[in-house]
């Protein structure tokens, strides 16, 4: 008769938790939340020194100017945002916002307490993190009347390359696209992947406004493409470094 093993069995390794799928964004620690008002406070009185001269008056930044736009312009000029628009665009668009696309990592979520001082609503995801409860909440704000804000080739890059979010929300949302450069004559170049462009005192900053690019909300897939291509050419055509 054949003898029976008498070795113990290997225990099963207990089953793993499935995660939820949600993904939550950083939040802010303490000490964000004080370099985020001390930002917010050098940026202010940075902004009175600066003067900025548009140089194609939009129907978008003029009185009784339609909305809401996706606001678009390139990640290394988030420095000059608040002042442009708080000059050419929120004087025309009274009873409304914005609302900022922000990374969720822990870097955006300093960059969201910066916005938040400048009454400007962060929502908080990107095209690799929570791309898809970002793109619903921004929808949700378009319907109450913000203007929303992208930069089309952030937070990682590359440099000067539109992704392909600011199109899924444009067809979405059916919200025209407004490509915006903003060119400083003095300004100090961050050594990062975008050349981040901080404005110094009393720099002048040129303002081009670009074509508007509209996405059907049937468009095909070769058609965004080429809408996503010509949005990125004409950013390139107006911005100077």
């Amino acid at each position: 008769m054949a003898e029976v093993s008498s070795s113990p069995e290997k225990p099963v390794p207990p089953a793993k938790k499935r995660k939820s799928g949600v993904i939550v964004p950083h939040k802010a620690k303490w000490h964000q939340h004080v370099g985020a008002f001390l930002v917010f406070v050098l940026l202010r009185a940075l902004m009175v020194t600066v003067r900025c001269r548009l140089r194609n008056r939009s129907e978008f930044l003029a009185p009784n100017a339609p909305g809401p736009v996706i606001v678009c312009f390139w990640h290394n000029r988030l420095a000059s945002c608040i002042k442009v628009y708080e000059s050419h665009r929120k004087p025309y668009a009274s009873g409304r916002g914005m609302a900022a696309l922000i990374s969720a990592s822990r870097d955006g979520a300093f960059l969201a307490g910066i916005l938040e001082w400048f009454g400007v609503q962060p929502v908080r995801g990107s095209t690799s993190r929570r791309g898809p409860q970002a793109l619903l909440e921004l929808t949700t704000w378009a319907e109450r009347g913000y203007d929303l804000t992208i930069t089309p080739d952030g937070p990682r890059g590359p440099c000067y390359q539109v992704q392909e979010g600011v199109m899924s929300l444009a067809q979405v949302t059916g919200l025209p696209v407004m490509p915006l450069a903003f060119n400083l004559d003095w300004k100090l170049s961050v050594k990062s992947w975008d050349r981040f462009q901080i404005p110094l005192p009393f720099a002048r900053c040129e303002v081009i406004v670009g074509r508007v690019v509209r996405v059907p909300a049937e468009a095909t897939d070769a058609e965004r493409e080429s809408l996503r291509q010509q949005l990125e050419a004409e950013l390139r055509a107006i911005s100077r470094d």
